[in-house]
């Protein structure tokens, strides 16, 4: 597992290191580490020996390593200057080692080959101040590394201030902060250098592609179609099928169980695939291990009535698009989910989110555009759900607070029906008896996989998306040990 940890657990990580923080030990690794980065962004980018690096340096210890690091980066014919944005603070140990070093002042990033954000660190908060916002706004298309995490995004919450440091890298030492995570796409490739600092218990956890592959449930020699899990989806509706043809065929690439499909898109699911079990009338249905509803289905009275059928079946239940909708506006339904024994997953995307936390008065609602992960973590804790939070990094949590999450690494799969293949999966994985959290997340690494699977690096429909959902599948099952 990949963990994720907030500011105040890494200094504490960092002081437990007794003498190894307070004589510099640690500072040294860093900078042995900044210096490596940088020399390897380098050398894709036309070279290392005789190379510009600017370091634009802030007055915490992140500024220490990064002067530090221009006596590695000399060593290999690097020209290397800084920028302080705060000369009176400034690490003085540090820069005296640059000035020995060779380096030089500079009061502009002109003509620099890469530029070193070592602004602000843990201490961060809101977006960058002068003069490092003019200073930063000069860059153009100069690739950055970043020093701990990028300048101007809040270390726990993720927060991308405005103006902030967009970094081609990042380098952090031993643990991961939060903001590696949540602001994922701000931090571009994250090299993690171990420099002997403990790891604590992370906030946040996120499984790697071994883990989820591993985890993915096989049939073995004595399963059959049962045994394996059946998920029912209740989607789409005589308009509007897509949904329930991108739901259900989801679910049938994810696991070998079976699906069985209620609702009156049933002659076009099973057009497309005959081997879904489909119905119109959800007394028809036969049983299942789990249910996903919502995507297409609408929200008019016979939509609430569907879903709370559902929700008193005693089974694992997925509540997507529609029926959060419909879970939004009906204080009883909310009820039933709170009283619920059995898992249940909410999949709801920020609109939907905000809809449901404010009409279960959840002070989720306020914290949504400046905390991402408490807002999860307060409305679980209020519904009794496992709630995922989909966006390019998905968030899932247990109503205890437990966290998982994941980056897609991309945004392909930021297009119309997407949702619906995210839950044809997870109710998949669910039906396979997989706890929700771990199924969310599963599916989600997954989904981003398939997304990427059928872009090649071109925009994609959710039919697209649905159709790589099996090959991603396959080729995620290579992990497998």
């Amino acid at each position: 597992m990949i963990g994720f940890h907030t500011a105040d657990a890494i200094r504490d990580a960092e002081r437990a290191t007794g003498h190894l923080l307070t004589d510099g030990v640690l500072m040294a690794r860093a900078a042995h580490a900044v210096a490596h980065v940088v020399a390897a962004e380098l050398a894709v980018r036309g070279g290392v020996y005789g190379a510009t690096v600017v370091l634009v340096v802030g007055a915490g210890d992140n500024g220490g390593d990064a002067l530090y690091a221009a006596r590695h980066l000399r060593r290999r014919g690097v020209r290397v200057r800084a920028v302080l944005t705060a000369p009176d603070r400034v690490h003085a140990a540090a820069l005296a080692d640059f000035r020995a070093a060779g380096g030089t002042l500079v009061d502009t990033v002109d003509g620099a080959d890469l530029v070193v954000d070592a602004i602000v660190g843990l201490g961060g908060r809101g977006p960058l101040r002068e003069p490092a916002a003019s200073i930063m706004a000069a860059l153009g298309d100069t690739p950055v590394v970043a020093v701990d995490l990028p300048s101007g995004i809040d270390p726990d919450t993720g927060i991308v201030h405005d103006p902030s440091v967009h970094a081609d890298a990042t380098v952090t030492f031993s643990l991961r902060r939060l903001a590696h995570l949540l602001a994922a796409s701000s931090c571009g490739a994250i090299t993690v250098a171990d420099i002997g600092i403990p790891v604590p218990t992370p906030a946040v956890e996120s499984p790697t592609d071994a883990e989820v592959a591993a985890r993915w449930p096989l049939p073995g020699p004595r399963d059959d179609k049962y045994t394996q899990g059946v998920v029912g989806v209740i989607a789409g509706s005589t308009a509007y099928p897509g949904a329930a043809i991108l739901a259900t065929t989801a679910a049938i690439a994810a696991t070998s169980g079976m699906t069985r499909y209620v609702g009156p898109a049933a002659p076009q699911v099973v057009a497309h695939r005959p081997e879904t079990v489909a119905v119109t009338d959800l007394a028809a249905a036969g049983r299942v291990q789990a249910w996903v509803i919502g995507p297409g289905y609408g929200t008019g009275r016979d939509s609430a009535d569907l879903l709370r059928q559902v929700l008193a079946d005693d089974v694992a239940v997925l509540i997507d698009a529609d029926a959060l909708t419909v879970l939004a506006a009906n204080d009883d339904l909310r009820a039933d989910l709170r009283a619920r024994e059995r898992p249940t997953l909410l999949t709801p995307h920020a609109g939907e989110f905000a809809r449901l936390a404010t009409a279960a008065g959840s002070a989720a609602a306020g914290l949504l555009e400046t905390d991402r992960l408490a807002a999860v973590r307060v409305l679980a804790a209020d519904l009794n759900a496992t709630v995922l939070l989909k966006g390019r990094t998905t968030l899932v949590v247990d109503a205890d607070g437990t966290a998982w999450g994941t980056d897609a690494e991309s945004s392909w799969a930021a297009t119309a029906g997407s949702g619906d293949v995210l839950s044809g999966i997870a109710g998949a994985l669910l039906a396979a008896d997989i706890e929700p959290r771990v199924a969310g997340t599963m599916a989600a690494r997954l989904h981003a996989r398939a997304a990427a699977t059928a872009s090649g690096g071109a925009p994609i429909g959710a039919s697209d998306l649905a159709a790589a959902v099996a090959p991603a599948l396959r080729a995620l099952l290579h992990l497998r040990q």
